[in-house]
């Protein structure tokens, strides 16, 4: 799709959805090119009037808001359409079945997401646009996106890991070229169900799906609908569509897509690749798509030690993720020599397998960041005898699947939150045999008591792995928060053993 002019959007009537940290880089850009925008949020708590009054200071000072444009924030309604509404700019989190949405149907208003505005404002000051590489998947993008950027940076290439992480894309696009910026060459793009689902005419150079697996149905209602949303990265792709081998649903994405004549479709595994694939032989990561005879012929790209070396991070998810960001970066012309540079170079965010101590012979591990199923059976694989620390909020999952699969690691099991009795059932089920300490209580307190019982049922060489399988929100303000209870109550029991 061709970039817009920024001056289409001068004088137009725009109602942002949401007074997050998407909702106020949309409306702050919109505003700047002359739009007349009023952001809508139903909360109106502190918080959100702090917020309401620092955007609007910034609109009426000229920063945000320019000549031509204006912005007004309304609280305490996000249900109706304000008058005059010509396009509706929503954050990610807003249900497809919001009664704003079905008012702007109603009105004949199309709804998009930032993602969709950065699109197609990419170029639209005259510089060369970006290219983006984009990774989706239930899990792993985040952690897929920074090797990426590490990467691609490795390779001399200026660029920025953005999306759904870090810094709202909108911001980079509109500041291409500005002020002396270096024009970035490339972006490392991280897109969630959410974002893909209000980003229409996204149209990526190359793009990954790392895993499908139940989540957020909540929102889009179906594994049907989550899978096609997340499909959408697929298309128009001019290059490459990555799949991961050991997931058909993934490779099915990339046979359902329309893309541009020539695009490949390129797979990952952690086994010996076939060609047009990449994968593991022998501790080295090779690459049979991007080569001149990939019949015969492979490429050594890196060790799997060079996976952020010390940091742990060499488990087998991390391995197909470093797999899946190094085929996109091939598919952009990257070296081998780079790739491998950039996985040296990469350090994981905390909370995603940290190694928190060694205690004893017993290693403790934070992966706070396992909020679903598929995230926790990932990490549960990466270690041989587990006691583990589980529970939270289920958001409707189920758990029969992940103990059978995981049962045979399990030395114990310490539970915790609000949803922890469907995996307490799951484990009487499927590990009768595994001990288990039920703790009755979803205060922050309860994370040292889980600390102490799960020290308690280990022996030397095990792992004591918090992967709660759960979101946070029944005791913790987020997963951080979570995981910064757990290295804390594992740091008092250094204290006060030692």
């Amino acid at each position: 799709m061709t970039a817009h002019d920024p001056q289409d959007f001068a004088g137009r009537h725009l109602t942002v959805a949401g007074l997050g940290v998407s909702g106020i880089s949309a409306a702050r850009a919109l505003a700047g090119l002359g739009a007349h925008v009023t952001v809508v949020d139903g909360g109106d708590g502190e918080k959100q009037r702090a917020a309401a009054r620092e955007l609007e200071e910034e609109a009426a000072a000229g920063t945000a808001g320019g000549q031509q444009g204006s912005l007004t924030v309304r609280l305490g309604d996000g249900a109706t359409l304000p008058e005059g509404t010509d396009l509706v700019v929503t954050s990610p989190g807003w249900k497809p079945d919001s009664p704003l949405f079905a008012a702007a149907a109603a009105a004949g208003v199309d709804v998009v997401g930032d993602v969709e505005i950065a699109w197609r404002l990419r170029g639209s000051r005259g510089e060369t646009p970006a290219d983006w590489l984009a990774v989706t998947g239930t899990n792993g993008k985040t952690t897929t996106v920074r090797m990426l950027a590490s990467i691609l940076e490795a390779a001399g290439l200026h660029t920025a890991a953005v999306g759904n992480i870090g810094t709202p894309i909108i911001d980079l696009v509109l500041g291409q070229g500005q002020h002396g910026q270096q024009p970035y060459d490339v972006f490392a793009v991280e897109l969630s169900s959410y974002q893909l689902h209000w980003a229409p005419s996204l149209r990526a150079h190359s793009a990954a799906v790392l895993n499908l697996a139940p989540d957020h149905l909540d929102w889009h209602g179906s594994m049907e609908a989550y899978a096609a949303d997340k499909g959408r990265i697929y298309e128009g792709n001019t290059v490459a569509c990555v799949y991961n081998v050991a997931d058909k649903a993934t490779e099915d994405l990339v046979r359902a897509a329309d893309v541009e004549e020539g695009c490949r479709a390129i797979g990952f595994t952690l086994n010996t690749p076939g060609p047009s694939q990449l994968g593991v032989v022998e501790g080295i990561l090779v690459d049979r798509a991007f080569v001149e005879n990939r019949q015969q012929q492979a490429q050594e790209l890196a060790e799997v030690t060079d996976i952020a070396p010390g940091s742990g991070s060499a488990a087998p998810h991390n391995i197909a993720n470093a797999l899946a960001a190094a085929a996109l970066a091939r598919a952009y012309g990257v070296s081998p020599a780079a790739v491998r540079d950039g996985l040296r170079a990469f350090h994981p965010d905390a909370h995603r397998i940290q190694h928190v101590a060694d205690i004893d012979g017993v290693t403790y591990i934070d992966d706070s960041k396992a909020t679903n199923t598929h995230a926790a059976e990932a990490s549960l694989a990466a270690y041989e005898h587990i006691v583990w620390i589980a529970g939270g909020l289920a958001k409707g999952a189920t758990f029969d699947e992940l103990v059978q699969r995981s049962a045979s690691r399990l030395r114990g099991v310490v539970l915790i939150g609000a949803d922890r009795a469907l995996i307490r059932e799951a484990l009487a089920r499927h590990a009768p045999d595994v001990p288990v300490v039920d703790l009755d209580r979803t205060d922050t307190g309860a994370m040292p008591e889980a600390v102490r019982e799960a020290t308690r049922l280990a022996e030397p060489g095990d792992t004591v792995l918090l992967a709660p399988a759960c979101a946070s929100m029944d005791m913790f303000v987020n997963y951080n928060k979570r995981g910064d209870a757990f290295a804390d109550a594992v740091g008092e029991l250094t204290a006060r053993d030692h």
